[in-house]
């Protein structure tokens, strides 16, 4: 607590696709262990390096116990303000490693292994909070940013924008959005799924089911502890210790596309365009966040609605984890140095949780 710790970025490596396999794209990024990567093809040769590195044959369950994430649902319980976000070109796997396969839903839930970073993260919360013996209230939202618009989607009805406001004790916050309380992993399963089916997506040539918002699942933890041993004078009541809040928030950003490689137009295009231009804010943001805390000029949240909702996990009192996801596709490859040059300069922000 009170300490400067430096954001954790993992990286993870999708296999090739079989179209891009059938096409014989080569396979221009390799892992070297111990955090580094390799990217090497034609005038480009360049090592990187992370927290950790999972490459095409990590699983599930590898990506949730090597990244850290476990450690970041223990901090929320604590009572830290918690985020990971995934991020990456479209169609490099960012949903898949948060959720799992898109196909499921509560009538076909995913295989156990094939989950993603939320359920896994669900299940270790409910876990923790009944060995700690905590009396913890859990609630869940569920926002995306689609053009610039905020929407709620857990609320009944069609998307509706809400308005963002900003306080001195609260920061950027949307208002009237729908809080859920929950206390079983199939409750809280149950809202994500609900909330993934009304979040807008669309097929293009570089993803069948490409996401066409930014989505924001929060979960947040206010936790009392009981003790068995009352103070003098309370009787025999059980005495309860000061309460702690906590939040777990978990960002799905859309993919960075160049709509000539997607063959977007009409409606695609414009959010294509409004996708680029709040993520091209979120890296202005990083980039300014980077350099040390005594040359730092003013940080622009402001420019966009993703930034503004970010800006406490970003140089905040938060504690962020990023998820770096690519293709090692040489068809790809410019995304993917975008991608890499971008999560190495998310590894010198700090923050003093």
């Amino acid at each position: 607590e009170g300490r400067e710790t430096r954001l954790r970025v993992v990286l993870r490596v999708r296999p090739l696709t079989c179209t891009e396999a059938r096409r014989g794209d080569q396979q221009v990024v390799h892992s070297l262990g111990d955090g580094a990567v390799h990217v090497s093809a034609a005038r480009h040769d360049a090592t990187f390096g992370f927290s950790a590195v999972f490459d095409a044959g990590a699983s599930q369950e590898a990506v949730f116990e090597g990244s850290g994430m476990r450690q970041l649902v223990e901090l929320a319980i604590d009572g830290f303000s918690c985020t990971v976000f995934a991020f990456g070109q479209t169609g490099s796997g960012k949903t898949y490693t948060l959720m799992g396969p898109l196909a499921q839903s509560e009538t076909q839930p995913a295989s156990p292994a094939l989950l993603g970073l939320m359920q896994r993260s669900f299940t270790c919360l409910l876990e923790q909070s009944r060995s700690r013996g905590s009396d913890l209230a859990l609630s869940a939202s569920y926002l995306e940013i689609y053009n610039e618009q905020v929407r709620d989607l857990l609320s009944p009805g069609p998307p509706r924008a809400l308005p963002l406001r900003w306080s001195k004790t609260r920061g950027f916050y949307v208002e009237n959005q729908l809080s859920v309380e929950f206390e079983s992993l199939e409750a809280i399963v149950s809202l994500l799924l609900q909330g993934s089916q009304r979040r807008r997506t669309s097929a293009h040539a570089l993803n069948r089911h490409s996401s066409r918002s930014h989505a924001l699942l929060t979960i947040r933890i206010r936790s009392r502890a009981v003790s068995a041993h009352p103070a003098p004078g309370e009787g025999w009541g059980a005495s309860a210790c000061p309460s702690k809040q906590g939040t777990l928030c978990f960002v799905d950003l859309a993919g960075s596309e160049r709509v000539k490689e997607t063959g977007s137009s009409g409606e695609l295009s414009v959010e294509a365009n409004s996708i680029n231009r709040s993520l091209l804010a979120l890296g202005h943001c990083i980039s300014l966040l980077a350099k040390p805390r005594g040359k730092r000029t003013h940080i622009p949240y402001r420019d966009s609605k993703l930034t503004r909702l970010l800006a406490r996990s970003l140089g905040g009192s938060g504690i962020t984890l990023m998820v770096a996801c690519i293709s090692p596709s040489s068809r790809c490859l410019s995304e993917t140095l975008s991608t890499l040059h971008y999560a190495s300069r998310a590894r010198r922000v700090t923050a003093r949780p």
